[in-house]
């Protein structure tokens, strides 16, 4: 007989199904699911999803948008677009444009390869999200202007 398999529609995702590395608990709130490694499963459906052919749904990438740990905005402003643009993608309201797919993708292949300059790219461009109106102070120190903390 054939295990039960749980869709785990947590991942944002309807078409993920987990055939073991779970398992059903009861709660004081109800019925629930344990999933062993969580942060190992959501690595593992987004290598795959990177290497999926055909066009990312709005979904799919929302989910590696958020394993990159960076926000809709944050994501809009490097590939040039507003985040209501990026919403729309992942909401499927409108496709995920080709160029915003394969850059995604991308950013994320090697960031889960370990290369330290795209990881370190994208925490800068995440940590860029609070200093986006920040003050530039400027002073001129003999013969050339410095910036000084704000």
């Amino acid at each position: 007989m054939e295990a039960e398999m749980y869709q785990y529609l947590d991942s944002g995702l309807r078409d993920v199904w987990l055939k073991n590395g779970y398992r059903k608990v009861e709660t004081p709130h109800g019925s629930g699911v344990s999933i062993v490694d969580v942060l190992g499963l959501h690595r593992t459906i987004a290598r795959e999803l990177v290497k999926k052919p055909g066009r990312l749904s709005g979904g799919e990438f929302r989910f590696i948008r958020k394993e990159l740990e960076m926000s809709q905005s944050r994501l809009a402003a490097v590939l040039g677009a507003d985040a209501q643009a990026v919403a729309r993608w992942e909401t499927g309201k409108t496709k995920v444009p080709k160029m915003a797919d394969r850059f995604l993708r991308a950013v994320y292949r090697e960031a889960d390869a370990g290369n330290a300059h795209i990881r370190k790219l994208v925490d800068w461009l995440n940590d860029q999200a609070e200093h986006d109106h920040a003050r530039m102070v400027l002073a001129r120190a003999k013969t050339d202007w410095k910036a000084e903390a704000a």
